[in-house]
């Protein structure tokens, strides 16, 4: 029958696949969830970018807002003024000494000139008859011609959008000047259209540059082109083309790397300023921080000439742009849901100035596919191995060290990388991981529970529910310590007294013991009529066994007396109990049929710890342990050796010994009196019987002076040695007794 995979093999290969997932999911392969995860995607960039900007930035103040506001509106009537009055705002910001003035702003329509419109509604005589005059006069008043006078006396950049629609109106201004022999080549999008502003006005202002601001999917804007191609022809920015016209520069370098027959943009050198690209042509806004993080003027406050106003245009690129509410150039970014979109270039300006750049290098993708790729393989091999805590543990630290690397090379080198692909992979298989502890891990605590509770104190069930893979029912060998103890006389006694009676009396017999051997960490193997049989070492394993099943016997013997008192006060038969242990390795596991299972021990340790027990009776001793068992006790209790004895059925002989006692408390007589039944049992063996016999001699005679029963061991070896001193021994007599019957 094939072996079945375990749970934790299982648990990695399903985390291996959550693994792949997320790749699938980062690289965009699974289209309707990869839209989910751009999601999450841009919510991590939005706070990462957030963070960055959250403590106080300075103001920069090289570049100055000229704001159509609120206040503007009110002191100057709705929109759009007329065009004499925004001659004479560019002249007021040329005087205060601006260095370059651009527009977030565009008049792709001629202003209605009022002459013109009264000589149109005159009769044609009458009309005539003014002709002159009203052209002379509609010269003068002529808004269009005041402001292109203007526009061409300051070094100024006209704003333009660049969309798909339909129809295009006003004048393009000249494309952008490049290194580039071949711009149609770039894989930069192409705009079919464009609103831009009419002729007299573009060709007086001469520079231009596109406003046009493209949102992600969720509206928020993140990225602005900082070039786009019409019929073929690049065209710059409106902060790209200030950014030119600012530094001086004739034209603009563009570095691109070759992809077949297409040449992909990596980066735009400006005067030798160099600013990053993705291959379309957008720049990462890098916002310098929220809202106001640069000089505000009103153009009501320009118009008025107050010095205050002026002197902050003074050497400042300035943009002339709206926050009115009404005028709808507020847009949702990063680090504000109302954000006015001329500060937008303005942050764009700031970052090209100060070449503070968030760039998503080539090699970006493959850095954030690597890194989801060993994070998940990572946890997904470590975690089903671990315990809750350090499962735990092992997801923090995940999630700290990538979102630390993350911000590391963000914050230092201006690096983007995903981070969402990261995250998500750790949640997922930290997931996985904690719903198979749920669902898997509690059913095999239960089995466990089920398993070990009529064995197992509830202390050590507990310790085992908290690591249940550490503990499993399949058979192995190990070294442990196993009990058998029995009431003596038990068949007499069964005779004596009613069913009911006797039932009565097992129970108070086995509750206390069994609490005995669970406080001191056995595990209960059967009950078989008045026998118990017990073991250490198993499920848990414990180097102590040895000692800890001599404890419990120990335990027992007292407990056996205080109930042989209890009994007897009641009129009841007493009892008197035997112990065997003995230590050495044998198997341990869940063994018996398909009807009924057990977990127990077998083996040649288990049968002569049985043997033990029964030779209690023939030494009259409570507690006869095996050398194994003596070898491992250490030196926590006193022994006496009993005998060098071969059980029936056994070849090799084994010495077996009596636990006297606890270390601490033996007492000067008793050590006496082992000292001298160690010299007794020394002489023995050495043939000097003479010796041997007047030693038990001895200790049966202190036996009679003393509180406790007589016990037969000193009569026995006298008995031995009166039949062995007649005989002739052979030469390599060793003093091994011979059980002949079990």
């Amino acid at each position: 029958m094939p072996k079945r995979p375990s749970p934790r093999l299982a648990v990695s290969v399903a985390g291996l696949a959550l693994t792949l997932l997320a790749v699938l999911v980062q690289t965009g392969h699974l289209p309707g969830v990869s839209g989910l995860y751009q999601r999450l995607e841009s919510l991590a960039y939005d706070l990462r970018l957030a963070g960055q900007v959250a403590g106080d930035s300075p103001v920069d103040e090289r570049i100055a807002i000229v704001d159509i506001d609120e206040a503007s509106l009110d002191r100057e009537g709705q929109w759009p003024w007329p065009r004499q009055r925004l001659a004479t705002l560019v002249e007021r910001m040329r005087d205060a000494g601006a260095a370059v003035v651009a527009f977030d702003i565009m008049w792709p329509e001629p202003e209605r000139n009022s002459v013109s419109q009264l000589a149109e509604s005159l009769p044609e005589d009458e009309a005539a008859s003014f002709e002159e005059e009203f052209a002379d006069l509609a010269k003068r008043i002529d808004g269009d011609e005041a402001l292109a006078e203007a526009l061409e006396a300051s070094e100024s950049v006209l704003g333009f959008t660049l969309h798909d629609a339909d129809n295009s109106s006003g004048q393009l201004p000249p494309p952008l000047k490049t290194d580039l022999a071949d711009p149609s080549r770039l894989e930069i999008p192409e705009r079919t259209s464009y609103t831009s502003n009419i002729p007299v006005l573009q060709e007086a202002g001469e520079h231009g540059g596109f406003f046009s601001l493209q949102p992600d999917r969720d509206g928020v804007i993140r990225r602005v082109p900082l070039v786009a191609r019409h019929d073929g022809s690049l065209y710059p920015s409106l902060s790209l083309e200030t950014l030119r016209l600012y530094t001086l520069a004739d034209k603009l370098g563009l570095e691109t790397e070759r992809a077949g027959d297409q040449q992909v943009l990596e980066a735009i050198d400006v005067g030798g300023t160099r600013i990053a690209t993705d291959a379309e042509g957008n720049m990462l806004v890098p916002f310098r921080g929220p809202r106001g993080s640069f000089p505000y003027v009103s153009a009501a406050d320009v118009l008025d000439g107050r010095e205050d106003a002026l002197s902050t245009l003074e050497g400042a690129i300035v943009l002339v742009g709206t926050t009115a509410q009404g005028l709808y150039d507020l847009r949702s970014t990063p680090v504000g849901g109302v954000f006015p979109g001329v500060e937008i270039h303005a942050n764009l300006l700031s970052a090209m100035l100060d070449e503070r750049q968030l760039v998503s290098p080539d090699w970006g993708r493959g850095a954030e596919i690597a890194t989801t790729l060993a994070l998940g393989i990572l946890l997904a091999l470590l975690l089903p191995a671990l315990s809750p805590i350090w499962q735990g543990a092992m997801v923090f630290l995940a999630i700290l060290g990538a979102g630390f690397g993350n911000l590391w090379v963000w914050y230092t080198a201006g690096i983007v990388l995903d981070l969402a692909a990261s995250l998500l992979v750790i949640v997922m298989v930290a997931a996985l991981n904690l719903a198979y502890g749920f669902l898997f891990e509690s059913r095999h605590k239960q089995r466990i529970k089920r398993m070990f509770g009529q064995y197992v104190p509830p202390a050590l069930v507990d310790e085992m529910s908290a690591n249940p893979d550490r503990y499993g029912f399949q058979g192995e060998a190990r070294e442990l310590s196993v009990l058998f103890s029995d009431i003596r006389g038990f068949t007499a006694l069964s005779e004596q007294l009613s069913a009911t009676e006797l039932k009565d009396l097992l129970n108070r017999f086995f509750t206390p013991m069994t609490r005995i051997i669970f406080e001191t960490r056995g595990t209960v193997d059967k009950y078989v009529g008045d026998m118990i049989m017990a073991f250490w070492g198993a499920p848990l394993s414990d180097k102590h066994h040895a000692e800890q099943s001599i404890e419990a016997a120990l335990t027992m013997l007292d407990e056996a007396a205080r109930l042989r008192d209890t009994f007897r006060r009641e009129g009841l038969p007493p009892i008197e109990i035997g112990v065997g242990i003995n230590s050495g390795v044998m198997n341990v596991g869940d063994m018996g049929s398909d009807y009924r299972r057990a977990y127990t021990v077998l083996g040649d340790a288990v049968n002569l710890a049985s043997r033990l027990e029964g030779v209690t009776r023939f030494y009259e001793v409570g507690i006869v342990i095996g050398e194994r068992t003596r070898e491992l006790a250490g030196e926590s209790f006193i022994f006496r050796e009993l005998d060098l004895l071969r059980v029936k059925g056994k070849s090799r002989a084994v010495r077996i010994y009596q636990p006297v006692c606890r270390r601490d408390e033996l007492t000067v007589t008793e050590r006496q009196t082992l000292d001298d039944y160690h010299r007794a049992l020394q002489d023995f063996r050495a043939q000097h019987w003479h010796q041997a016999d007047r030693g038990f001699a001895r200790l049966q005679e202190q036996d009679k002076h003393d509180d406790r029963p007589p016990t037969r061991l000193y009569a026995l070896y006298r008995e031995r040695i009166a039949m062995l001193q007649e005989q002739t021994l052979p030469a390599n007599w060793d003093g091994v007794y011979v059980q002949e019957n079990k």
